[in-house]
């Protein structure tokens, strides 16, 4: 099980509550992999944390200062099952961090996005298809503590963390980040980074920890493109893993149909160029919102890495309560 480090609420009761925002989350996640040669209640494999059945909140509450927002907490986790993983009920934690104004940008500190790649601000925690951390390139969120700044034409980011991915607790690692980018993608409709990692990981899946640390580097450059339905994410990573070098590429293009975009329907490659592990995972998918609250999916990716063809289905519930 694990706990929320106190220090995400140890400067909560400097600031007035100004707004809170609470939601429940529900999903059903089934579907059939020819590697397997059965159904699975998994969309990538049995000890990743993405996606399976489960249930749980995301709590978003904000702070107000005599000069206007002054800081964030958040929080979200699900309990999930999954008859075919190490630990077949398991709880998940995915935000849990505090988030300050400071006069020179924001800090954070707690379990968050490092500051690395489309995973920094592209949130995917529901979704079929994923970033290239989910295929073994990097963090999506990890614990420690971070620093980003906006400006006029971009950002900044910095983050120092455990290099223990969703772990509770380090390994002895540590993972420095840093990434500055163009464009706001809700402002300009584009976002293009550059970020570069160093520092020593272990090799994870899900929160099972399957090597001891070891060197890793990541250098690369991300872009996201909003141009009337159309959407459009890259990502380009090289650097040194597990005593290798790689070079790992994703291409994503996106379609919003019907009114209020209620579907959406995706094409998306990954390369993985590690040693041993070279080949393509190839996948298409389609979002049909029901309701504002409830979204059915569909997902059909081919690993030459794994050598599986999978095919998934979700039906995914997020509502404010």
């Amino acid at each position: 099980m694990y706990k929320i480090p106190l220090i995400l609420l140890a400067f909560a009761p400097a600031a007035q509550a100004e707004s809170r925002l609470l939601y429940l989350e529900a999903q059903a996640v089934g579907g059939y992999s020819s590697m397997e040669k059965k159904t699975v209640a998994h969309s990538m494999t049995a000890d990743e944390v993405m996606q399976k059945p489960s249930a749980g909140f995301d709590l978003l509450q904000k702070f107000s200062g005599t000069s206007g927002d002054a800081a964030t907490l958040a929080l979200q986790g699900r309990l999930s099952w999954d008859p075919d993983a190490h630990n077949r009920l398991e709880p998940q934690l995915y935000n849990a961090y505090f988030r300050a104004r400071a006069p020179f940008g924001y800090l954070w500190a707690g379990h968050n996005r490092t500051a690395a790649g489309l995973e920094s601000y592209f949130d995917t925690h529901g979704a079929l298809l994923q970033t290239l951390p989910m295929y073994g390139y990097g963090l999506d969120r990890d614990w420690g503590a971070g620093f980003s700044r906006d400006t006029a034409w971009g950002g900044t980011a910095l983050s120092m963390t455990t290099g223990s991915g969703m772990r509770p607790r380090g390994a002895g690692g540590w993972l420095l980040s840093g990434r500055v980018s163009r464009g706001v993608l809700s402002r300009d409709n584009f976002s293009a980074g550059a970020y570069a990692s160093a520092g020593r990981v272990p090799r994870t899946a899900g929160y099972r920890v399957m090597e001891n640390n070891r060197p890793y580097t990541a250098f690369g450059s991300d872009l996201a493109l909003l141009l009337d339905n159309w959407e459009f994410r890259s990502d380009l990573r090289f650097g040194k893993l597990r005593g290798s070098d790689y070079f790992s590429a994703l291409g994503r293009l996106g379609l919003n149909l019907l009114e209020e975009n209620r579907l959406k329907l995706e094409a998306q490659g990954v390369y993985s160029g590690l040693k041993r592990e070279e080949g393509w995972i190839l996948g298409s998918g389609a979002s049909y919102a029901l309701t504002s609250d409830l979204a059915c999916r569909a997902l059909f990716e081919y690993d030459a890495v794994m050598r599986d063809r999978r095919v998934t289905t979700q039906l995914y519930y997020y509502l404010k309560i």
